[in-house]
């Protein structure tokens, strides 16, 4: 789908509205069907969700060290979206700062081979009790978002662990760090 002028941007309601369900129309049919289930889920998950004030009204607690299946929403190139797990890093006021993940292999691989480059954004965290494969984190990706967002919880890891510690660490690098801006 191409840039269209913003013209939209000076319209009232109904033209608004006509002009958003056309054009998202559109980018949906443009996309790949793999892509596209991910796109509906995500606005459907929104739809869904949206009223609710954190993860509590899903009765589903979450306390840091988790490893949560998320629903991060609708997203730009190079950014986590879609359903994604992440770790938990802390919570504050219905909030929580998570870390997304992949178990891409590719990029599992990629997180390997620099572990210890000071420039990398990634950290392997290998296979962990209760997921089924071994998974990177995205430190550059880290974000709070609402606790409505958990789809579920499915691992754990220790926030007193060597590991856990090691990840804040590193991700205070990535984030405070100006060697990390290309």
């Amino acid at each position: 789908m191409k840039f269209k002028s913003t013209s939209w941007l000076n319209a009232n309601e109904d033209e608004l509205i006509d002009e958003y369900i056309d054009s998202y129309i559109e980018f949906i049919n443009d996309l790949p069907i793999w892509q596209q289930r991910k796109e509906c889920l995500s606005g459907l998950n929104r739809v869904s969700r949206i009223n609710y004030w954190s993860s509590k009204d899903l009765n589903i607690p979450i306390k840091p060290g988790d490893i949560c299946y998320f629903e991060y929403g609708q997203a730009f190139l190079n950014e986590a979206g879609y359903q994604h797990f992440g770790l938990v890093i802390s919570k504050f006021n219905h909030k929580a700062f998570v870390i997304p993940m992949t178990s891409n292999r590719k990029t599992i691989r990629k997180a390997i081979e620099s572990k210890g480059c000071h420039r990398n954004h990634l950290y392997y965290i290998g296979q962990l009790d209760g997921l089924d494969k071994a998974s990177v984190l995205f430190l550059n990706d880290s974000k709070y978002i609402n606790t409505c967002r958990i789809i579920s919880v499915n691992a754990h890891l220790d926030p007193e662990s060597s590991m856990f510690n090691e990840i804040i660490k590193t991700l205070k690098h990535v984030i405070f760090s100006g060697n990390v801006l290309e």
